[in-house]
């Protein structure tokens, strides 16, 4: 029996390149110092799933279809009588990704789905959360390219958060901008 010996492109490019020149950069004496991707968290919230369920099953189609891995249903914690919301009703989904498929999507995301962006100047180098992780919001599922135009009933957005082992948020974003990340220069925000 054969071993499969793939390695997504972004992860032997962390390996093989990016974690050799980050330890330089930053200054480490240990490569196990590097900052690394831990994981990707896709949400999705659906507050439309408390007036109609199929709108919560055409978003957990959707988040398959864009991670490759089935999501989690998230359920409301508290009830808000202004919203017509128990505790308890369903009202978005999210999925994990580690490994492989953190690098696949993450390499998707990058080099498919950014530029697909309409009138995209960058992602906001302010996003980070102070501890080195990343979040950033799109505005609409259809710019993957696995997403069939035809067959979605609704545009909605999501949230994607990426937590790395990186201690500060310049490290963090040394990671980032070296995985080709498109973070905006202050230039090009202004």
């Amino acid at each position: 029996m054969a071993e499969s010996t793939y390695v997504p492109r972004f992860k032997a490019r962390y390996r093989d390149e990016l974690a050799p020149a980050l330890k330089e950069e930053l200054g480490f004496t240990n490569l196990m110092q590097v900052p690394r991707l831990e994981k990707i968290v896709v949400n999705m919230g659906v507050g439309d799933a408390i007036k109609d369920g199929r709108m919560l099953d055409a978003a957990l189609e959707d988040l398959t279809t864009i991670t490759g891995q089935k999501p989690v249903v998230t359920k409301a914690r508290k009830s808000i009588a202004g919203f017509k919301l128990r505790e308890g009703m369903s009202i978005g989904a999210k999925a994990t990704l580690r490994g492989d498929r953190m690098w696949e999507f993450l390499d998707r995301m990058v080099s498919l789905a950014l530029p697909r962006i309409r009138d995209f100047r960058g992602l906001d180098p302010g996003s980070f959360d102070g501890r080195g992780n990343y979040s950033l919001g799109i505005r609409e599922q259809i710019i993957f390219p696995e997403i069939d135009y035809d067959s979605i009933n609704q545009i909605r957005g999501l949230d994607v958060a990426i937590t790395t082992t990186a201690e500060t948020d310049e490290q963090a974003e040394a990671l980032l901008r070296g995985l080709g990340f498109p973070l905006a220069t202050e230039e090009q925000r202004g």
